[in-house]
Formats: structure tokens, sequence, C-alpha cells
């Protein structure tokens, strides 16, 4: 089949660990097409190499394989050249079966691109892309101390202690204090004055707190345990003073975003940077939900619908939407009724997903229009004079602003 060429000057780049395979396809006066193959290696000067011979060139489209995370360098050079290259889904620019090799797959690439076949995936700026490390590392480091939370659990359960079933978060302030007054060997006496407002009595907490068996080993790893978890709260702190400060730029919409129910100023933050502030990259709120792997796949066949699994998208965006719904289906407003009504039927984890969609579309028309959310369905000035309002008349009669009454 004979493609028809609408790009006249298009570079591919099929990027790996050690090298770079490029393939451009110069098309001629006279209507002839030269095919110039090049290799380069995956070092800096290799790379700047690439970005001169590529800008010598004078490329329409400079396309390249979304290959794990190699293609990321090579862009960067590229982008400090003035070069705007599209990085591609590797599922759109698939081979001919047996013609599988590094230069045939810059050289297809370069075909599909002429033809106007590929689409360039989102790539933010680079202030973002920079500002994405700090996020993607905080979300690992809040799932290494969720990690160490459990295992803490685990050992002190593990010597027969069982403060958690008295306590509904043994890592609350009250009752750290009291595990590591514990682990430090403390009388017994003074763990229990470390109890604060908790609700369960002395008696209850002195038999929680006995332990069965508290070794020397016991007491080694709950020490270094505990020991790591401050010392990642500490981490994760520092990573999220420095995600809000990079993000200062971006406040306005930082605010705008935590007016929807389930949306915290973190949540915010590590949203924005995955999607950006600027929804005309994605076009349409359909568009980002593809490119996030939220919304339902579309497989039909002869007149049949078959599976509407979710595809692969951009994994941390999602894992924060499905925090987000976890967080609204809990809250007074109107997606709480959504999920309760979808649950019905699907289930809580399709419910989950189908509600992290209607949330992402929410936040794009916030975005695109720079408009808050508006709930439908609670007025919260009301709830709020509702819960308040005792304690604000109390105030006013102390003070002498309202008589009292009888």
């Amino acid at each position: 089949m004979e493609l028809i060429a609408i790009y006249k000057r298009v570079i591919g780049l099929d990027v790996h660990q050690a090298k770079i395979s490029a393939c451009a396809l110069v098309q001629q006066p006279d209507g002839t097409t030269i095919v110039e193959q090049r290799e380069f290696g995956a070092f800096k000067r290799d790379r700047r190499a690439l970005a001169q011979w590529t800008r010598s060139l004078e490329p329409e489209v400079v396309v390249m394989e979304s290959t794990g995370i190699y293609w990321k360098s090579p862009y960067a050079a590229l982008e400090a050249q003035g070069i705007a290259a599209w990085v591609v889904n590797a599922r759109h620019v698939k081979n001919v079966p047996g013609r599988k090799t590094d230069v045939g797959d810059a050289h297809w690439l370069a075909t599909l691109a002429r033809a106007g076949l590929l689409r360039g995936s989102f790539i933010p700026q680079a202030d973002m892309r920079h500002l994405r490390l700090i996020a993607r590392q905080r979300q690992k480091l809040g799932g290494m101390l969720a990690s160490e939370k459990n295992r803490l659990h685990k050992v002190l359960s593990d010597s027969g202690v069982r403060l958690n079933v008295l306590v509904s978060d043994i890592h609350g302030q009250s009752a750290r204090a009291m595990v590591k007054a514990l682990i430090a060997g403390q009388p017994m006496d003074q763990i229990l004055d470390l109890a604060g407002r908790l609700q369960a009595g002395r008696e209850k907490l002195f038999e929680a707190l006995q332990p069965e068996e508290l070794s020397t080993s016991h007491v080694f790893v709950l020490t270094e345990i505990m020991q790591h978890i401050e010392e990642l709260e500490a981490r994760i702190s520092r990573f999220e003073q420095a995600l809000i400060h990079g993000l200062d730029a971006w406040a306005p919409q930082l605010v705008l975003l935590q007016t929807i129910p389930g949306i915290d100023r973190m949540g915010a933050a590590m949203l924005l940077v995955e999607i950006s502030a600027e929804m005309h990259n994605f076009g349409s709120a359909e568009r980002l939900a593809s490119w996030v792997g939220i919304c339902p796949g579309n497989n039909e066949s002869a007149g049949k619908r078959k599976s509407g699994k979710t595809r692969k998208g951009n994994a941390w965006v999602r894992r924060l939407l499905c925090e987000f719904a976890q967080a609204a289906s809990r809250s007074r407003c109107a997606l709480k009724d959504k999920f309760a009504a979808l649950s019905i039927r699907k289930g809580h984890k399709k419910s989950i997903v189908a509600l992290a969609h209607k949330m992402l579309r929410i936040i794009f028309a916030m975005l695109k229009t720079n408009q808050p959310y508006r709930e439908r369905v609670v007025d919260y000035e009301a709830l709020s004079v509702q819960r308040n309002a005792p304690r604000w008349i109390k105030m006013l009669v102390k003070h002498g602003f309202m008589p009292a009454t009888a």
C-alpha cells in the first residue's frame, strides 16, 4: 500500500538505552525521496550530535517512540535546539513481523509520521517535567511509609500488643507516644499518662499494652522501624514543601482544584504537575481521559461490544484520581450520590473508576474555564451555619452582643 506523503522532511528516532537509530526522509524538488540513516550513542556528546544533525536537516516533524524513560534525555537535547519532537505510543507504531530491526523501526516511524498517521503524546514543559520528579518521588515515599507503618503494626501484634483494638490509628499523636514509650521500656503508669484524649479507659489500655513476649529482637526491630517511619515523614514533608514552592506560579489553579470534594492541597499539586494547567494540550475531556487511561475501552466486532476494560495510561494520574474518588465517595456532595447509584450495579471498584473518570472531566472543565466547582446538591454555607451557629450564639451572648435568653 502506497502512503501519501503529507510532510516533506521527517526524521524518525528509535531510542534505546545505549544507542539511538535515526532515519531521515527528505523529499527533493523533483519528487524523489532521499533516505539518510545514522546511529548515535547515548552519552551527552552523542545526544548533542544528534540534535545538531537533526537541526541541520530542518525537519518538519521529528518523531520518537516512548520506550521507558530513555526518550527523555534525547527529547531534552532536541528541545534545547528548539526542536519539538513527537513522542508517540509504542502501540501505534508496531512494525510488520519479520522486519524488526533498529534501523527498520526508525524508518517505519518516519514513514508513518510522513503520512500523518501518528500523533504526539502530551509532554509538559520543562519546569513541569522537573516538578514531576519531586511529585512522583513523593508518591513513592508515601508507599514506603504505608508499608513501614503496616510492618510496625505486624511486629507489635507478633509481640502480643493489641493497641490497635482500642485505637483507630496507632500512628496518631497519643498512640505513637505510647508505642515509643513501650519500646523504650518505660513504666506502664508513665505510658498510660500519654493516652491524652483517647476514649479507651486506662484499664483497657493497660491490658492492650501488655506484650506476650517483647524480646530484644522485637525491641530492636520496632526501634528501627519507628526511626525509619519518622525519617520518611520528615523526608515527605521536605518533598511537599519543595513541590508547593515550585508551583507558586500556579497558585490560582491549586486553589481552584481544591474546591472539588476529595482533593486537598497536596493532591491538587501532584495532579497539576502531571496534566498541567493548559487544557488546550488535550483538546477535549475525552482525549484527556483516554491519555490517563481512566475511560472505558472501545472493543467492538461484528456488532457485538466486547470487553470495556480500561487501557494503560498515566498510572500516576490514575492512582491520584482513584484516591480523590475514594475521598469524595465519603463526603457530603453530589459525587457521593453518583457513587452510591453506580455501586448498586457495578460494585465498589468499578464505581470508583467511574467516579474518577467523572471527576477528571470536571477538572478539565474547571481548568479550561477557570471556574471553581459548584455543588448542586449540598449548600456548604448553610451546612457551616448549621454546624457552628450554637457556638457563635454562645460567644455573642458571652461578650454582650446578644441578650441572654431565659
